[in-house]
């Protein structure tokens, strides 16, 4: 008997370098929301009560979905079919493969609970807040002492970060560091990754920044750049595959806000762990740091017009 999912495409074995293929599942929320304009206005009263509760879908019986619906059951599995389905059961497998990115992403927006009628204004300054609390409260200073020595006495610094946040960070570690006459560059790209991590020597530092620690692109780069002796510091989650890899762990844990529209808090975490990091680096190399910086403000300064000092940070 042919089973509910043998209408996916199928599994190949392992590709021509060993590694097992992704199967690629079908997002069928979106098949249902694309395909809402083609059905019949039966089977889009079917498709409504499917996108307003979608863990109700999965679980309901085809007679109880039909009832909500105020169809027949012929005409649910007719809105299966219209939508690239086999039947009701494999709509079902479908569905229940999609909640696994989270139901969150399903839900309607929270309602208004604050005077300006903004009720994402709280979450926002209040997450980064407490994102910066909890960075100075389970930050190491003894890990940060031995990452500013690393850094200080590098020949070279590369920095790794991919995707979302982390790629940002990675240039912005690369920002704070270059202003102290530190030679370093940032990659965001797996594949430049392992091409900086190919050619890194001994006295050389990767600094990895991953907000999961579980990249494994990023792993694997830090792995090859040890491979040729750098050093390696993670800015990261504790107790990760990336965190156990580096010599050096700068780790916080943030617990994410349950707000799927709100950019994620721990980057701020993650920022202020790099602020520290870079501080920390132009403290050991002291007064070569305050020359280039003083260098680069003369030069800025002198470029533009105004009376008004820019921020000397920056």
């Amino acid at each position: 008997m042919t089973d509910a999912g043998s209408q996916d495409e199928p599994v190949p074995g392992p590709d021509t370098e060993g590694r097992d293929p992704v199967r690629r599942i079908p997002d069928i929320i979106s098949l249902v929301k694309d395909s809402y304009s083609e059905l019949r206005p039966a089977e889009r009263r079917v498709a409504d009560v499917v996108l307003d509760d979608v863990k109700y879908a999965v679980d309901a019986s085809n007679a109880a979905l039909a009832q909500r619906a105020g169809v027949s059951e012929p005409t649910v599995t007719r809105f299966c079919r219209a939508i690239g389905c086999e039947g009701v059961r494999d709509f079902k497998l479908k569905l229940a493969q999609s909640l696994v990115v989270g139901a969150l992403y399903l839900a309607k927006s929270p309602s208004v609970s604050n005077d300006n009628g903004m009720p994402f204004w709280n979450a926002v300054f209040g997450e980064a807040r407490r994102a910066l609390q909890e960075a100075e409260r389970q930050l190491d200073l003894a890990q940060l002492q031995k990452a500013a020595e690393l850094i200080a006495k590098a020949r070279q610094v590369t920095v790794f970060g991919l995707g979302g946040s982390s790629s940002a960070l990675a240039q912005e570690t690369q920002y704070r560091l270059f202003r102290y006459g530190i030679t370093v560059s940032a990659q965001c790209d797996p594949y430049l990754m392992r091409m900086t991590a190919s050619t890194l020597k001994p006295g050389d530092l990767v600094i990895a920044i991953s907000a999961t620690g579980r990249t494994r692109e990023v792993i694997e780069a830090v792995e090859l750049a040890k491979h040729y002796r750098a050093n390696a510091i993670a800015v990261t989650a504790p107790d990760t595959e990336l965190a156990r890899t580096c010599d050096v762990r700068l780790t916080v844990a943030v617990p994410e806000y349950p707000d799927t529209l709100k950019p994620t808090a721990s980057r701020f975490a993650f920022l202020a762990a790099i602020d520290l990091l870079a501080v920390a680096s132009a403290y050991k190399l002291d007064g070569s740091a305050r020359e280039t910086v003083r260098r680069i403000k003369y030069n800025a300064q002198i470029h533009r017009t105004g009376k008004e000092m820019e921020p000397l940070g920056d």
